[in-house]
C-alpha cells in the first residue's frame, strides 16, 4: 500500500517557531526534503469520509524485465533511508536525513549559545550538539557540561522532538492519519479531552504516544475551533465561557445546528439551505497550508452546514508558490486571491494581503455575528515583533461584532496577548472565553530553530472576545444653569 504526503507536509508546515511572526527570508521551506510518496487519484481513493492518507489497493507486483546483459540501475537520488521504531534517534547534525541536517546547521547559523557567560560578553553561535538529545545547544562541550543541570531540564523533551521529527521522515505507513467522515445524529461527540474525542468520533485506534503526538499537531487547529463553537462544547457558564459569551455562541449555533428538515439526494429532498459560516483566519501562515482533508473535518463535525474558510495574511502563501502560482490582481480578483473547492461543502480562499486593505474595501462586508466567525493562531498580539502591525487591525476587528477567537504557544504567550489587548481596547470589549489552558492543544512539542531551548505547544491557550455591543446610548443632561 501507499499512501499520500499531503499528512506529512501538513506537519511539516505546522513546525513553527514560538516567536509570533518569522520573516519570509528566514522561513523554512514547508515541503523541504519531504518523503517522495506518490498522491493517489481522487479514483483510487479508499477511505472513511475524508481521510489524509488515501490507501491504494495492493496489486501483485510483477518485475520488469531485465535485459541479461543490462548494468543493475543506479539508486535514484530520492531513494530515502528507513528508519525502524527502535533507530529513531540520531543527532540532528549526523542525521540520515537531508532535511534534519540542514536544519541542524540552520540552527547553528541562527541560534546563540545560553550559557550565562554570554550575557556579559558578546553572544556566540552554537556549534555543539548534545549527545543526549542530538539537538545543538551549545557553543562548546566546555560550556554544555557547565550549564548542564539547566540543560537537563529540557534535555529528554528535546530528543522527544527530535525522533518526532525522524519519524516524520522513516518511511513507515501512518495510520493515524485516516480520518473519519460524517458524524451520525445519532452518535454524539464527546469534546471532554482527546482520548473521548478521537473514540467518539470513530478514529482507528491510537495506541502510541508518538502517533498521539504526530496526529494531534494537525487536528488541533479544527478542533479547537470546533471545541468552541459546538453545541456540545466543553467550555459552558461554569467553565470559562460569560455571559456575551452565550450570546455571541447562540448566534452561530443557531446556524451551525439547524432542526432537520427532510433534506435528501433526491428532488423531493430539495431544501433551501443557510448561507456558509466564514472563518477568517487572520495572520495565516502554516495553518493556511494544512491538507484539505484536515480542515475537512468541520464538515465532518457539522454536517448540516457549508463552511467558507478565509486565509489572510502576508505569509498565507509562503514557500507554497509551486502548489499555487499567486494569480495577477484583475478586476474581477483585485486582490488575488486563491479560492478552492474543497467539497460541495467547504470553499478556501487565501489573501496575501493584510486585512486592515481587505476590510477598509468592504471586500467582506456586510457582517453578521450568526455567519461570521474571526480566528487569531498564536497572533502575538503583545509581542514586540508584531504589536505595530495588529495595533491598527485590532479596532477593525471589533467594529465587526463577531466572535474574535485567540491562542497562544504557553501561558506567558497568552496572558501577554490579553493583557495588550485590555490595554489598548480598554471598554471597547466584553469577553466571551476567559484565557483557559486548551483541551486540543497539540500533545507535540515544536522547536524554535532560533532559540532551541524555547519550547512550546501549538494552540496551549485560548480564549474569545468581540466588539462591545451598546443597546443603548445615555446622554448627559444639557439642561441650563439655573433651571
Amino acid at each position: 500500500m501507499r499512501v499520500s504526503s499531503a499528512g506529512i507536509r501538513g506537519i511539516a508546515g505546522c513546525l513553527r517557531t514560538a516567536a509570533p511572526r518569522r520573516p519570509l527570508a528566514t522561513a523554512r521551506p514547508l515541503t523541504a526534503a519531504l518523503p517522495n510518496i506518490r498522491r493517489i487519484a481522487p479514483a483510487q481513493q479508499q477511505y472513511r469520509g475524508y481521510g489524509v492518507f488515501a490507501v491504494e489497493p495492493e496489486r501483485p507486483q510483477t518485475p520488469p524485465a531485465v535485459h541479461p546483459a543490462a548494468d543493475p540501475a543506479p539508486p535514484l537520488e530520492s531513494e530515502r533511508v528507513l528508519l525502524k521504531p527502535d533507530n529513531l534517534f540520531h543527532p540532528m547534525d549526523q542525521s540520515p536525513s537531508a532535511s534534519m541536517r540542514a536544519r541542524a546547521a540552520h540552527i547553528k547559523e541562527n541560534a546563540y549559545c545560553p550559557h550565562p557567560t554570554h550575557a556579559r560578553d558578546s553572544p556566540t553561535h552554537i556549534s555543539f550538539t548534545c549527545p543526549d538529545c542530538g539537538v545543538p545547544t551549545y557553543c562548546s562541550k566546555q560550556h554544555w557540561e557547565e550549564d548542564f543541570e539547566n540543560h537537563v531540564l529540557i534535555c529528554d523533551t528535546l530528543r522527544e522532538v527530535n525522533e518526532d521529527d525522524h519519524d516524520l521522515r522513516s518511511g513507515r505507513f501512518f495510520p493515524e492519519f485516516d480520518y473519519p467522515g460524517t458524524q451520525m445524529n445519532e452518535a454524539l461527540i464527546n469534546f471532554t479531552n482527546w482520548d473521548t474525542f478521537m473514540y467518539t468520533r470513530d478514529f482507528q485506534a491510537v495506541n502510541e504516544e508518538r502517533s498521539m503526538r504526530q496526529v494531534t499537531k494537525l487536528l488541533t487547529y479544527p478542533v479547537t475551533i470546533t471545541s468552541f463553537l459546538h453545541e456540545l462544547s466543553p467550555y459552558n457558564m461554569r467553565n470559562g465561557i460569560t455571559p456575551e459569551g452565550m450570546k455571541s455562541l447562540a448566534a452561530l449555533r443557531y446556524t451551525l445546528h439547524p432542526p432537520l428538515s427532510g433534506a435528501g439526494q433526491t428532488i423531493k429532498g430539495l431544501r433551501l439551505t443557510s448561507p456558509p459560516v466564514r472563518i477568517f483566519m487572520l495572520g495565516a501562515r502554516a495553518e493556511s497550508s494544512l491538507p484539505r482533508e484536515v480542515w475537512h473535518q468541520l464538515c465532518s463535525m457539522f454536517p448540516q452546514s457549508l463552511f467558507h474558510l478565509v486565509f489572510i495574511g502576508p505569509e498565507s502563501m509562503a514557500n507554497r508558490d509551486a502548489e499555487f502560482p499567486l494569480p495577477e490582481r484583475v478586476p474581477s480578483n483585485p486582490f488575488g486571491a486563491i479560492v478552492e473547492r474543497v467539497s460541495h461543502h467547504m470553499k478556501i480562499s487565501t489573501f496575501v494581503e493584510y486585512y486592515d486593505t481587505l476590510h477598509e474595501s468592504g471586500h467582506f462586508a456586510p457582517y453578521d455575528p450568526y455567519f461570521d466567525c474571526f480566528v487569531c493562531f498564536h497572533p502575538g498580539f503583545g509581542h514586540p515583533g508584531s504589536a505595530a502591525e495588529w495595533e491598527g487591525t485590532l479596532p477593525k476587528l471589533l467594529e465587526t461584532k463577531c466572535p474574535i477567537l485567540c491562542t497562544g504557544y504557553t501561558e506567558t504567550d497568552l496572558t501577554r496577548d490579553v493583557e495588550w489587548v485590555k490595554e489598548k481596547c480598554a471598554g471597547e470589549f466584553d469577553v466571551l472565553l476567559e484565557p483557559t489552558e486548551n483541551r486540543f492543544k497539540s500533545l507535540r512539542w515544536d522547536l524554535n530553530d532560533n532559540d532551541p531551548s524555547d519550547l512550546s505547544q501549538g494552540n496551549w491557550g485560548v480564549w474569545a472576545f468581540r466588539g462591545k455591543r451598546y443597546e443603548a446610548v445615555q446622554k448627559d443632561d444639557e439642561t441650563p444653569d439655573g433651571i
